[in-house]
């Protein structure tokens, strides 16, 4: 009795979401609205984490029949604090349409500066850890810094894909959209 009357109200409450997010015009953002724990959903449009909302609430229906009193009570609690947010999302909707869309250009050109500089920094790092290690009798010191080396090694690694892929950005920017 209790679980259906839950049931009920958050029915009514979500419907009434439902009108207020179908009557409004809203903003479509570049950054998903919500945290990742709170909707799985990735969009940009109310409409999509309300459908998630929904969902919730059918998984705590086929829950709430099964007697696993743990799950409802999360499932429950789930499905109030996304409709919290996405309240609150509406509350905040004049403040959204005044707010200017920020776009952040990126200098590609400084960072594959910064990175080729990482990389010089890196090669230097193993350079002189190898020159310490052959230099060392002691084997453990030997080991210890044949470790860091290998550790180097991956950062540098690391470090020249993400190069490569800032050269093919840049290039694909300078060559125009059309091209791969």
């Amino acid at each position: 009795m209790y679980s259906s009357k839950l049931l009920t109200t958050l029915n009514d409450k979500l419907d009434g979401l439902a009108a207020r997010i179908t009557a409004g015009k809203h903003v479509n953002v570049e950054q998903s609205r919500f945290d990742y724990q709170l909707f799985q959903t990735r969009g940009h449009r109310l409409e999509d984490y309300l459908a998630e909302s929904r969902e919730t609430l059918q998984r705590l229906s086929v829950t709430a029949d099964s007697g696993h009193a743990d799950r409802v009570a999360w499932l429950a609690q789930r499905l109030i604090d996304q409709m919290t947010a996405l309240a609150r999302e509406l509350a905040t909707q004049d403040l959204r349409r005044q707010q200017p869309a920020t776009v952040v250009e990126i200098d590609h050109y400084a960072k594959l500066s910064e990175h080729q500089d990482y990389e010089r920094r890196l090669l230097t790092m193993i350079r002189d850890r190898d020159s310490l290690r052959q230099s060392t009798d002691d084997s453990t010191r030997q080991q210890q810094l044949q470790q860091e080396i290998a550790a180097l090694e991956g950062r540098l690694s690391r470090c020249r894909q993400a190069v490569i892929r800032i050269e093919r950005l840049i290039e694909r920017r300078e060559n125009g959209p059309g091209t791969k």
